[in-house]
């Protein structure tokens, strides 16, 4: 069974990606998922404000599961397995290369969206996933 990294922000083509790892499961695929989002540090306002960094903590949890949502909900119908992480501090590209590792994930499979230059050059994440996993990566282009 291949177990399979999906980076989720929320954007159409994070969702592009876990639509392709569904239809590579409809040609007999056999996959097992790890949901990945990844919550920006909070700034030092956040820090002042809340005053207790389990606040903070919590909200981003939160927050980064609801993002994951939608694409659990979409494997699940599917009847494909998948697990759920949320990061809550750190730089994306790093936490995502982490996470991989920790998970043992035989691929990552990463939308990209694709207007104007990015036609030519992949995004920051996702080019330092290219570069830099020990896994290959499947970039999963998404159009206008």
């Amino acid at each position: 069974m291949l177990r399979v990294l999906i980076p989720i922000d929320g954007t159409k083509a994070s969702m592009a990606a876990v639509r392709h790892v569904l239809a590579l499961v409809g040609t007999g695929l056999r996959a097992r998922c790890v949901l990945a989002n990844v919550q920006a540090s909070a700034n030092l306002y956040e820090v002042v404000v809340a005053r207790d960094p389990a606040v903070l903590d919590r909200v981003a949890e939160e927050a980064g599961r609801e993002l994951l949502k939608p694409a659990l909900q979409l494997l699940n119908a599917a009847g494909v397995g998948a697990e759920v992480e949320v990061v809550h501090q750190g730089d994306v590209a790093p936490a995502l290369l982490d996470l991989a590792d920790r998970h043992g994930v035989d691929i990552i499979v990463v939308g990209a969206d694709a207007p104007g230059l990015a036609d030519r050059v992949l995004g920051s994440v996702t080019l330092d996933l290219v570069q830099n996993a020990r896994v290959p990566v499947t970039v999963v282009r998404v159009g206008d």
